[in-house]
C-alpha cells in the first residue's frame, strides 16, 4: 500500500472522530445542567466506573476531576462486585460510562446504587438502554460510526466519552471560579506548583555562601568565586551589610579594562557593582525568575535587612 494512501485513510479516521465530537457538541442540552447540579451538590466523592476501554477513559476523567477541585476516584465495576463496593457510599455520585448501556458488570451495580440513594450520571450512546433508564441523568455520547474499520474497537465512542468528561470538569472549574493557584495546590511537584507556590526560601542556597569584604584582593576574590560555584561573590561592609557584588563578568571586564600589570593589584571595591540586585526569601520563585530573565543574570543575592541570607540560582534559559 502506498504511503499516500495511508495519509488519506488517516484523514478519514480523524474526520470520523471530529464528526463524533461535533455530534456531541450539538447534543449537549439541559441534561448537562442537571448533571452539573448533581456534581456541585455532591458531599462525598465522584466515583467513575466503566469496563474495558471505557474504564480506561474513566480513569482519566476521574484524574482530571480530582486535579481540578472535585474529589474523585475510579472504581472498576468487576472488582466492585467482589468487595470494592465498600468504597462507594451514600453521598457519593457515580458516573458510569457505557456506550452500549448494557455492560453487565455495571448493570449489576444498580441495586446497590438504588438502595444507597447514590446519584447516578450515565454516559451512553443508547438513550433507551437499561443503564440509561436507571440513571438520574443521561449524557449523550452517541456516534454515527466508529473510526475502527471493522466497527468493533471503540474509537470515536471513547473519544466522545473522554470529551464529555472534560466538559464536566471544565464547567465545574468555571462555576467554582477555579484558579491557577488552586490547580497548583494539587500539583505541588509539577512546574506549575513550583511556579505559583514555591518561594525563594524553598530553593535558595544558604550554606558556604561566597562573601568577603571590599578590601579583598582580586586573586583571593577569584578563589572565593571559584569555590562558591555560583559565579559571584557578595561584598559586605564592616556591619555585614551587602554593599556590592562581583561576578565572573565583572572580572572579565576588569581584565579587558586594566593593564595586565595592574590587574592583580586590584581589590573587590575596584570592580564590584554597587547596589546589586537582591531579592527577599519570601518572594515567589515565578516573580524572581522573571526578574532574572529580564536582567539576564543566573544568580541573585537573597537578603534580609541588607544582610546576606542566601543565593538563588536560575536554571532556565536567559
Amino acid at each position: 500500500m502506498e504511503f499516500k494512501t495511508h495519509i488519506e485513510y488517516a484523514k478519514k479516521v480523524a474526520q470520523i472522530e471530529i464528526e463524533a465530537l461535533q455530534r456531541l457538541q450539538n447534543a449537549l442540552d439541559e441534561s448537562l445542567d442537571t448533571a452539573l447540579e448533581i456534581l456541585l451538590a455532591c458531599r462525598g466523592r465522584v466515583v467513575v466506573t466503566g469496563m474495558g476501554k471505557s474504564g480506561l477513559v474513566g480513569k482519566k476523567i476521574s484524574a482530571t476531576l480530582s486535579s481540578t477541585g472535585t474529589p474523585s476516584f475510579f472504581l472498576h465495576p468487576a472488582e466492585a462486585l467482589h468487595g470494592d463496593l465498600g468504597m462507594l457510599k451514600s453521598g457519593d455520585v457515580l458516573i458510569s460510562i457505557s456506550n452500549s448501556g448494557v455492560s453487565d458488570e455495571i448493570l449489576r451495580l444498580i441495586p446497590f446504587i438504588k438502595n444507597n440513594k447514590i446519584k447516578h450520571i450515565c454516559f451512553t450512546g443508547k438513550q433507551d438502554s437499561i443503564l440509561a433508564k436507571h440513571a438520574d441523568v443521561v449524557l449523550d455520547i452517541s456516534i454515527d460510526k466508529e473510526a475502527c474499520p471493522l466497527q468493533l474497537a471503540p474509537m470515536a465512542s471513547t473519544t466522545s466519552s473522554l470529551v464529555m468528561g472534560d466538559v464536566l470538569a471544565a464547567c465545574l472549574m468555571d462555576i467554582k471560579g477555579f484558579k491557577p493557584e488552586n490547580f497548583a495546590q494539587f500539583h505541588p511537584a509539577g512546574a506549575l506548583g513550583r511556579k505559583l507556590l514555591s518561594t525563594v526560601a524553598d530553593e535558595m542556597r544558604t550554606t558556604e555562601l561566597p562573601k568577603t569584604d571590599e578590601n579583598t584582593s582580586l586573586k583571593a576574590l577569584i578563589f572565593i568565586i571559584s569555590k562558591g560555584q555560583l559565579g559571584l561573590c557578595a561584598i559586605e561592609n564592616k556591619s555585614s551589610e551587602v554593599i556590592g557584588v562581583v561576578t565572573d563578568g565583572d572580572i572579565r571586564r576588569a581584565l579587558e579594562k586594566y593593564p595586565e600589570s595592574d590587574f592583580f593589584g586590584l581589590s573587590a571595591k575596584d570592580i564590584m557593582s554597587s547596589n546589586p540586585v537582591t531579592v527577599l526569601a519570601e518572594s515567589k520563585i515565578s516573580e524572581v525568575e522573571e526578574l532574572l530573565r529580564i536582567k539576564k543574570i543566573k544568580a541573585v543575592l537573597v537578603t534580609e535587612n541588607k544582610r546576606l541570607v542566601g543565593v538563588f540560582e536560575y536554571h532556565g534559559i536567559l
